[in-house]
């Protein structure tokens, strides 16, 4: 490249003789020599700029490149970013938030079990058992050995159909949750459709198992039931799937939320573990009312913040038909009216200090309700997925009051 751009630069006649690696000075006049020096001066100059312009040609481009790639990857960086904030979810949900270490697999392991066991249903059922049960206490030593073990029994069954439940209605709306709940793991591609279906098959087997060996036809029934109406729910097979119908849907959750989880885990306490004859108290009818109001609640809100997948999929939900604001203060008045009930229901009671709890606890949780309704952004999915959580609050809140209805 030198020779060619050396050669160039005096009119075509090269420097170099062919056959000789010396100049022949002779030839050349004195003149011609000096011009020859100032030529030669002159392409190394030629020289030089042609390589200062390529590498700044080079180093420009290198650089832009370099910005757009780091524009893209920080534009992607966004995009998870405002899907993660607007699902409600930490950015620590992210599997490949950590390094590919053992200790970070299983961390992300258990972190994508636990969003797939959806934990605020797990809760609530836990809670609900838990209070229920000990409405079938009736003096200080039925709190023993025995009662301990009912309840540990009834829970974990129930949990085990819990994890079927949620997750088979993860695997029958896997389009749907990549719009409405895109952090799922089946919506997200950490599952796979054969793992979802291999843990509901084996929670499902495990709970009627432990139901079977148990030996109590209440909690044994409870299972079968659930089982029954949340495969009605979610499974997409002919006459099923009943999540599609606002009103049957509702209807299988108050079902399992409050008549099943109120009456038969009741029974499965008073008839199988204190071998006692079944005894609807008021403790026990109140429960079951207010957990009505409640469930449906739950089941009209619920569907809130997926107005934008449902409308796309077909689902005819009560806030599709209807429309967000109308459901969300129709859930509010719901939850104020059950409120103010249980105020009466526990001004009621013969004893002092329950009347003083309820009554209070009540009329504290109506309040906070009310202000925090108030509060929320309808525009905003974040803000209602929010706030749905936060219903999910004051119904492991009323489980607390519950026992302390007399």
């Amino acid at each position: 490249m030198d020779t060619l751009i050396l050669g160039s630069s005096i009119g075509g006649h090269s420097l170099f003789i062919p056959g000789r690696s010396s100049w022949r000075r002779k030839d050349l006049k004195p003149g011609f020599s000096r011009r020859v020096q100032v030529s030669t001066c002159n392409s190394h100059n030629i020289i030089e700029n042609f390589y200062t312009k390529r590498f700044q040609q080079h180093a420009v481009k290198h650089h832009a490149r370099g910005i757009q790639e780091t524009s893209t990857a920080s534009q992607k960086s966004s995009t998870k970013f405002l899907a993660k904030a607007t699902s409600g979810h930490p950015l620590e949900s992210d599997p490949g938030a950590y390094p590919n270490t053992p200790w970070n697999s299983v961390k992300n392991a258990l972190d994508a079990f636990y969003r797939f066991s959806r934990p605020h249903t797990v809760i609530g059922t836990a809670l609900s058992i838990v209070s229920v049960s000990l409405l079938a206490v009736e003096k200080l030593s039925d709190i023993s050995s025995p009662f301990y073990t009912g309840v540990l029994e009834a829970v974990a069954a129930a949990l085990m159909m819990n994890i079927y439940i949620v997750g088979l209605n993860q695997l029958s709306d896997i389009e749907i949750d990549k719009v409405n709940k895109p952090y799922l793991p089946l919506a997200s591609g950490e599952y796979s459709t054969l793992t979802g279906i291999l843990i509901v098959t084996s929670f499902s087997i495990m709970s009627f198992w432990l139901g079977w060996v148990v030996g109590s036809w209440p909690l044994f029934w409870a299972l079968f039931v659930s089982f029954v109406l949340g495969t009605a729910y979610s499974i997409n097979l002919p006459l099923l799937r009943w999540k599609r119908f606002a009103l049957v849907a509702a209807m299988c959750i108050l079902a399992v939320r409050a008549v099943i989880v109120q009456l038969a885990f009741y029974l499965h306490i008073q008839t199988h573990v204190f071998s006692r004859p079944a005894l609807f108290s008021k403790p026990l009818i109140f429960a079951t009312a207010f957990m009505s109001f409640f469930s449906v609640v739950i089941a009209l809100f619920k569907d809130i913040p997926d107005i934008e997948g449902d409308k796309i999929f077909g689902i005819k939900s009560y806030t599709v038909c209807l429309g967000q604001e109308r459901v969300f203060w129709t859930c509010i008045s719901l939850l104020e009216m059950a409120y103010g009930v249980s105020i009466l229901v526990g001004a009621t009671s013969s004893y002092t200090w329950s009347k003083a709890i309820t009554v209070f606890g009540h009329s504290i949780l109506a309040a906070i309700l009310w202000i925090r309704a108030k509060s929320v952004d309808l525009k905003s999915k974040a803000a209602i997925t929010s706030c749905y959580m936060f219903i999910w609050k004051l119904f492991y809140a009323e489980y607390l009051l519950i026992p302390l209805i007399r």
